[in-house]
């Protein structure tokens, strides 16, 4: 018998046939979505929360409050109740009702903000309810815990599932706890292996993606621990969203539409015995009310 945090983690590495110019170049997707709350972000929600208890910062019965843009939100609302804990989360008022419903259907109180005040409003107001009503912030902007677990799990995984031989990893970058992360752990196995970033570029805005402003940048972001950042367009994160469901049935969201897309920038210039890896974030199904498939 399992519970459903077991259930986190050793996701699946998938091989994604001929999508690059060298068809030598092997390309694989770690498919987060296949956690059970459907995102890369179990692993974030349960590092942070089974932290917070082993830090002492948390008890049984407390409130937790976090500003998120939908995928940290829904793991944070599944993970909350298995350990008696109330949560809010707020998040700007244009994620799509998948996001918002599904946060609620685990029991999260939910605060919609202002669409042009962005996260990083959220992010404020998140910090001002900790104070006034004595809410938990965990705050995976700056908790140690976001990417721990990423050095426990994630990367260990994609290290095994490769037989060590991946060259060049490759996430997009929102809390950037997934690539702080897995970063630390492969370059402990191989200093050499390159470690690739996604960010979208100016003006553009992707669910998941974020090109911060310097006074938001994430304090758990560490410059050198990134070798290369690929900027990518939305509607280049659109159409690899569309490609990756289209011609290798992977149902994924925008964010891994734009890794994706960086991946092909990447493995023009790759020589042929290169092993990528890039996270597939989560799941196509909470994209369906934005009219993206009507296209």
């Amino acid at each position: 018998m399992h519970s459903i945090l077991d259930l986190i983690g050793k996701t699946p590495l998938v091989r994604i046939q001929n999508s690059t110019n060298t068809s030598e170049i092997k390309v694989y997707a770690k498919l987060e979505g296949q956690n059970p709350g459907g995102s890369v972000k179990d692993r974030t929600a349960y590092g942070m929360i089974s932290g917070a208890f082993e830090d002492g910062k948390l008890d049984k019965g407390d409130h937790i409050v976090e500003a998120t843009s939908g995928n940290t939100g829904i793991a944070l609302a599944m993970i909350a109740r298995q350990f008696d804990l109330g949560i809010t989360l707020i998040m700007p008022e244009n994620s799509t009702k998948e996001r918002i419903q599904t946060m609620k259907a685990y029991g999260a109180e939910v605060i919609l903000t202002p669409a042009e005040k962005t996260i990083e409003y959220s992010r404020t107001l998140a910090e001002e309810l900790s104070e006034e009503k004595g809410y938990v912030l965990l705050n995976q902007f700056a908790n140690p815990h976001n990417y721990g677990i990423h050095v426990k799990t994630t990367g260990p995984e994609i290290w095994k599932d490769t037989n060590g031989q991946i060259t060049h990893f490759v996430s997009s970058m929102g809390t950037t706890g997934t690539i702080m992360g897995v970063s630390r752990y492969i370059k402990s196995q191989n200093s050499k292996t390159k470690i690739i970033g996604v960010q979208p570029t100016d003006g553009s805005s992707i669910p998941g993606i974020r090109r911060w402003s310097p006074e938001f940048l994430p304090a758990i972001y560490e410059p050198e621990r990134v070798d290369q950042i690929i900027d990518v367009s939305k509607d280049e994160a659109i159409a690899g969203m569309l490609e990756l469901s289209r011609d290798y049935s992977i149902f994924a969201g925008m964010s891994s539409g734009g890794a994706f897309a960086a991946v092909k920038k990447l493995t023009a210039h790759l020589p042929s015995s290169s092993t990528v890896v890039f996270i597939v974030c989560d799941r196509g199904d909470r994209y369906l009310s934005s009219g993206i498939y009507d296209q």
